[in-house]
């Protein structure tokens, strides 16, 4: 179970926080103040202009039977990220001074130079596409006074029975989750789903844009589906 609400609040940070609609993120399933569930899947990208028409065709078809099937919201959203360079050229400071032969070590030491120079004069971007599944629970008298306890007394038995609900939930979303994965896959691209260690990367990355430099979150090419069946 991850917070984003640090351990020691200042009123700065009590204050921020009330602008988050975030209140919890656990087994990689984000908890809204609301009570409502969110989990996000970071899908691959494809080159659709290098396609053949039957290939193009077939996307369209393929991405229409997936919005047609959906009986419950999801929200696509965009990322725009300045590329981070600065591993490749690590690897190359590496490559250089393990490299024997002098005319080769100079080689690398040019191309080294000549892509920090590119990224520098050149703002390069990379994009990350996502998908929000949502869930939202059903309010009834009883899931309310559980939450009463569980927020205010946060006795024992109100503690089983919040897990209890939120278990139930999660398998809920994450049907939802093997639905949304099983039908852009077969559009061509590959999908997982965020844990919660890369959801707070990337909620903090959102929220503070200017603070980070952006890094690869996880390596599309690698992407396996089983977890989601």
């Amino acid at each position: 179970m991850e917070f984003l609400k640090p351990k020691n609040k200042s009123d700065n940070a009590s204050s921020t926080q009330k602008y988050v609609d975030v209140d919890e993120i656990r087994d990689g399933i984000i908890i809204l103040k609301s009570g409502a569930l969110r989990s996000i899947l970071l899908v691959s990208s494809l080159n659709f202009d290098l396609k053949s028409t039957q290939e193009q065709d077939a996307i369209i078809s393929q991405y229409q039977n997936f919005l047609n099937s959906l009986d419950f919201p999801v929200q696509i959203a965009v990322s725009s990220r300045r590329f981070n360079i600065e591993p490749y050229l690590d690897r190359l400071r590496d490559e250089e001074k393990q490299q024997q032969n002098e005319l080769l070590r100079f080689q690398i030491s040019e191309y080294k130079s000549f892509i920090k120079n590119l990224t520098e004069v050149s703002n390069i971007m990379s994009k990350y596409f996502y998908v929000v599944v949502p869930f939202s629970p059903v309010e009834d008298e009883q899931s309310g006074l559980i939450d009463k306890l569980f927020g205010i007394f946060r006795t024992k038995e109100a503690s089983f029975a919040h897990r209890e609900l939120f278990e139930t939930y999660k398998s809920q979303l994450l049907q939802r989750l093997s639905h949304v994965a099983g039908a852009l896959e077969g559009t061509g691209v590959r999908v997982t789903q965020l844990n919660t260690e890369e959801i707070i990367e990337l909620l903090y990355n959102s929220y503070n844009p200017s603070l980070y430099t952006a890094t690869i979150i996880k390596n599309v090419d690698s992407i396996e589906l089983a977890p989601l069946r």
